[in-house]
């Protein structure tokens, strides 16, 4: 597990959908906004980017300007690393998200901090607390060694647990510390403003004592990272060659054994090629939460997979009419039950997605998937939905 991307830049053609907050600010920078329509037949308007930094996504996600990103490609599989890589990306920016709002929520219902808002009616620290970024960064600016200092004082029993802990090989370890600072520093100014305020008072034992043990809650989160992404790039790679078997049939036709032909590499190239001219793509989304401005929606993800034919656009438009003709709906376990016997990647399927339920399930992540099958064009609809 790698908490963030090993490679440096990574090349995806990328759609990413802008919020209101992020529109306005590439708009008010003079920077030209796309319109383009989505996979679910919706028009948005966002930028298009085909190699970027996996920092650049993050750094975007954490500041709300990202509502939904979206891929598509006539195949997955030689860009495997990469889907991971972002995916994975995504995650750790929604649980760093979760984690300083949680951190937030948990120190202003401490008691040092009550105790204040009682002294000072009119200098309340609560939910409704407005000071801008600017003048946090001012007010905290001369105070670099005593950030530092509360910083090593939050991580030094962490730190030494994990360390001591026999379970843990040395590579997990490093990754264990590594991800506890990467937590820590991405907590907001309004989290250190609050941290320093009162960390030389007789409260500030029981507001170490609240991150400390979010973080060991977020430490354990962020393992679900890995499964997701690895339940995607099954899921992607399941719809690829359902494409590339249907474009299989439709160029061999009369050769009976189609699996042998699809993975012959030669011959899947010439498949693949054939799926692009024919703009028969997989399409992967993910859409994040509801902004920072929606209540209980911020930690929540949803992945979307679909594979898009040329009577997509028809299907979409009559869904709402012929709603129960058209739409067979499951969980994802028995779409994976359902598959026909023998086809490739059914266990290995079940498999990674008993894991990621399990997981989350330990972890107190609320897990569930849905598929949404459109009988009039074979298209399959994937939802994997998440609530950090």
């Amino acid at each position: 597990m790698s908490a963030e991307s090993k490679k440096f830049m990574l090349d995806l053609p990328l759609k990413v959908v802008l919020t209101e907050q992020g529109a306005s600010n590439f708009i008010r920078h003079k920077k030209k906004l796309l319109r383009f329509r989505l996979a679910d037949n919706v028009e948005e308007y966002g930028i298009s980017i085909n190699r970027f930094s996996p920092q650049s996504i993050q750094n975007m996600i954490l500041v709300d300007y990202i509502s939904k990103i979206e891929i598509s490609m006539p195949e997955f599989v030689s860009s495997r690393q990469e889907v991971m890589d972002l995916s994975k990306v995504i995650v750790y920016s929604i649980l760093y998200k979760q984690f300083d709002h949680e951190v937030f929520k948990g120190l202003i219902h401490c008691d040092c901090v009550i105790k204040h808002n009682r002294s000072n009616p009119s200098q309340l620290i609560d939910d409704k607390t407005e000071i801008s970024d600017k003048q946090l960064r001012l007010m905290l600016q001369s105070k670099n060694s005593e950030i530092e200092e509360s910083r090593k004082t939050i991580l030094a029993p962490i730190w030494k647990s994990i360390m001591k802990n026999d379970e843990y090989s040395a590579e997990e370890k490093n990754i264990y510390l590594l991800m506890t600072e990467k937590f820590l520093n991405r907590l907001s100014l309004m989290n250190w403003y609050i941290i320093l305020k009162f960390h030389k008072t007789d409260g500030f034992p029981q507001l170490l004592i609240c991150i400390r043990n979010l973080l060991g809650a977020y430490m354990e989160k962020s393992k679900v990272a890995e499964y997701i992404s690895v339940m995607v790039m099954e899921l992607a790679l399941h719809c690829e060659n359902g494409n590339v078997r249907k474009e299989a049939h439709t160029m061999y036709q009369g050769i009976d054994d189609i699996d042998a032909l699809i993975y012959d590499q030669e011959t899947r190239s010439k498949i693949v090629a054939e799926l692009k001219h024919k703009h028969e793509l997989v399409f992967l989304s993910w859409k994040l939460g509801g902004g920072s401005s929606a209540i209980g929606k911020q930690g929540r993800l949803q992945i979307t997979l679909y594979n898009k034919d040329d009577e997509f656009q028809e299907v979409k438009e009559n869904i709402e009419t012929k709603m129960s003709a058209d739409l067979s709906k499951k969980s994802l376990i028995d779409f994976y039950r359902e598959m026909p016997e023998g086809e490739e990647g059914t266990d290995l399927g079940l498999y990674y997605l008993s894991y990621l339920d399990d997981a989350c399930k330990k972890i107190n992540v609320k897990f569930e998937s849905l598929v949404n099958q459109f009988s009039a064009s074979d298209l399959t609809v994937i939802n994997l939905i998440f609530n950090f």
